[in-house]
């Protein structure tokens, strides 16, 4: 009853205010971990940029293992306390309090440590908010609309990113309209803040329109007991829930080669094809506009032909264009092929959310399934960056240590292949 209640309040209203919370949190991801900070952190930060990989490598990974244990609790203790809304709020003021204080990151190794510790702690309110967020997925939505609604999602989350990628250019990196001190990178440290402002103001529609999902109701105590308990059934009874189970080891591979090529796609342009500041903005927007189509036009693809060959499809795809990348001097023939490749970027992750929703059995499982979810993209999540840095660090060339991505989209693709999606 409750369900019918709830889906009856689904409109076109809820799924924009869903969508919004996409475009608000994807500020953090394409400015602090992808292109702006991450790059700002090893140029500017670190003492050296194999160094600064190295160490922001680290960092990553050490989110990575945090968000692993804590998603899949959180989301087990949600399904049992309910209060989803009150969950997702908490780990967002979490990130956005860890964007603003990275306004005192200043350009010097002594603050090395402050600067990973804000960013771990971020990344982990992002990605363990996202499991309470995904979870609204399958009770506003229509199933023969899931591909369509999950590529929506990301695509308005890509144009969230262009968006707030494009202020930071225009307004503080390029014309510096605030007057910052450049000395102290004021121009490029400011953006911390402005995430912080970003996210907080296009997740409200969320908060406010979307009311909390249906639960059992039981006390947080309660509630936390019996979430450890549910974990521990439900992770003993993978192994014989075997679509489920290599889905989410599939996952957990190429995930990892997503999260790492994120971290470290604007590093890399900076690094190996020596992009200035400026060009690595340029370069992000660029990125994201493609990649944001490939979401919305690849959705269709989704609900038509099903999330799996999408998913398949445009990991064989990206794997084959990341090849020749690896290879490349120009920085421009670099520019455009990556354009290419990240049209992919985008039906892999809308795709990939469906496709959970598609093989979840039980729809008030949802956040504990999406837990199980995050945890099979975070639970190897340092392996990527770290072998990256290592491999970095090992050969003095971040060429080689961008070469270890392309393993994991392979691997992963390899292991989605015997999935099946029921019709």
């Amino acid at each position: 009853m409750k369900e019918a209640a709830f889906r009856k309040e689904s409109s076109i209203t809820s799924i924009a205010a869903w969508c919004m919370y996409d475009f608000a949190s994807s500020a953090f991801s394409t400015i602090i971990t992808t292109f702006i900070f991450a790059t700002y952190f090893t140029t500017r930060i670190a003492e050296n940029e194999v160094i600064g990989t190295h160490q922001w490598a680290n960092a990553i990974a050490l989110s990575g293992l945090i968000i692993a244990l804590c998603s899949p609790l959180f989301g087990s203790i949600a399904d049992h306390s309910g209060y989803h809304k009150r969950w997702l709020l908490f780990f967002t003021i979490m990130c956005i309090v860890s964007c603003a204080l990275l306004w005192f990151a200043f350009p010097s190794p002594a603050w090395v440590n402050y600067t990973l510790v804000c960013v771990v702690f971020g990344t982990v309110g992002l990605e363990v908010g996202t499991v309470f967020y995904n979870a609204y997925l399958p009770y506003i939505v229509p199933r023969n609309y899931l591909g369509r609604i999950s590529g929506w999602g990301w695509g308005s989350g890509y144009l969230g990113g262009i968006l707030a990628l494009l202020v930071v250019l225009l307004f503080f990196v390029k014309s510096n309209t605030l007057d910052l001190d450049l000395g102290t990178a004021a121009q490029i440290r400011i953006s911390g803040p402005f995430v912080a402002v970003w996210i907080a103001l296009f997740s409200l529609p969320l908060f406010l329109i979307l009311k909390d999902i249906p639960s059992k109701g039981r006390r947080l105590p309660e509630a936390v007991s019996l979430g450890w308990r549910e974990l521990i059934r439900v992770l003993k009874s993978l192994p014989s829930e075997k679509n489920v189970f290599i889905y989410l080891i599939s996952h957990m591979i190429y995930a990892d080669g997503l999260n790492t090529l994120f971290a470290f796609g604007g590093i890399y342009a900076a690094g190996t094809y020596g992009l200035s500041f400026e060009e690595v903005l340029i370069f992000g927007i660029t990125m994201n506009i493609t990649a944001g189509l490939g979401a919305l036009l690849l959705s269709w693809v989704d609900d038509y032909m099903g999330s799996k060959p999408t998913v398949v499809f445009s990991l064989v795809s990206i794997t084959l264009l990341g090849i020749p990348i690896l290879f490349l001097h120009d920085k421009y023939a670099f520019w455009a092929l990556a354009l290419v490749l990240c049209i992919f970027i985008g039906p892999i992750q809308s795709a990939s959310r469906s496709l959970m929703v598609r093989l979840i059995a039980k729809k008030e499982m949802s956040t504990e399934m999406f837990g199980l979810y995050a945890l099979s993209g975070k639970i190897t999540a340092f392996m990527g960056p770290w072998i990256l840095g290592w491999v970095t660090l090992l050969f003095g060339s971040q060429r080689v240590g961008m070469a270890t991505v392309l393993v994991f989209f392979a691997v992963g693709m390899l292991l989605l292949l015997p999935v099946k999606v029921e019709k």
